[in-house]
């Protein structure tokens, strides 16, 4: 499942690529993934996107008047690739654009001078494959009220939001109970992380994923927190130099315990452990998490 790291590579790049160009073909090949109408989706040609931006695990293409919206959710990639290039199976949705006079002003500084960006006078597209066809893709014209399941006023603030101070961190975490990690992947308390980076976050902790927050001591708070930080910042940093041009390869062979199991432990050499539930594992160390 793409998590924040991933998408925050996914956006960057995607802005910088693709901000200033016009929209000069939609294909919708996976119809079951798309919540909007074709009429909806032809008013798409000739809008400039204007902004890639992300929320949580929702990706937003913005354009002068409408919007796209993507929530990729378990098996959903995205690739960025000039027309030519073989699409990949199971593409749903193939937004073509034209060229461009310039790159944007605001492209994240690690973008800038990419070799992986296509030129401003090709065309390039953006294909979104989903081969459970989980993820959906909703279409929302201005002025239409299509709700996007998840997004906005469900979310709490971004795990990586340079707003999310230590002080509204412990704020927040004292109205959310349960286990750790549910709490760490529940997106009302802060969105973008899931099921990897909820075990790599709590085993840089040092924090059983089966505690409970009521359990926390207030330097454990702090913790977590600190933890969260900086998992999310390496990783990020690490996807930035391994993942472009390849978006739609999701790199997850540097994580320190998810899906390790039975591998010793980075910190202490204890066997990683590892439970299932519902088609979903969580992977954490018995020696140094507590």
């Amino acid at each position: 499942m793409p998590e924040l790291p991933d998408l925050a590579v996914v956006v960057d790049a995607f802005h910088a690529a693709l901000a200033g160009r016009p929209v000069i073909g939609v294909e919708v090949p996976g119809p079951l993934s798309v919540r909007g109408t074709p009429t909806e989706l032809t008013a798409l040609v000739l809008q400039r996107l204007t902004m890639v931006r992300r929320r949580g695990k929702f990706v937003t293409f913005q354009l002068d008047r409408d919007r796209v919206v993507v929530n990729a959710m378990l098996t959903g990639r995205f690739q960025l690739a000039v027309p030519a290039t073989k699409r990949p199976q199971s593409t749903a949705v193939v937004l073509g654009f034209g060229p461009r006079d310039r790159p944007p002003r605001d492209a994240a500084r690690w973008t800038r001078g990419a070799a992986w960006l296509p030129a401003d006078a090709e065309p390039v597209e953006v294909r979104y494959r989903d081969p459970s066809q989980m993820g959906k893709v909703y279409v929302l014209p201005a002025g239409v009220d299509r709700p996007v399941p998840g997004l906005d006023a469900d979310q709490g603030p971004d795990a990586d939001d340079p707003a999310l101070s230590l002080e509204t961190w412990r704020e927040r975490i004292r109205r959310h109970p349960g286990e750790l990690k549910a709490l760490l992947r529940n997106q009302a308390f802060v969105a973008g992380i899931g099921n990897a980076y909820s075990d790599e976050i709590l085993h840089a902790a040092r924090l059983s994923p089966f505690r409970r927050r009521a359990s926390l001591a207030p330097e454990e708070v702090d913790a977590l927190y600190a933890a969260a930080r900086a998992t999310l910042a390496h990783a990020s940093g690490v996807l930035r130099e391994r993942v472009p041009p390849t978006f739609e390869t999701q790199v997850r062979d540097f994580l320190a315990v998810h899906l390790r199991e039975g591998e010793p432990c980075p910190r202490c050499g204890t066997r990683i452990s590892q439970v299932s539930s519902r088609g979903e594992s969580t992977s954490f160390c018995r020696g140094c998490q507590r």
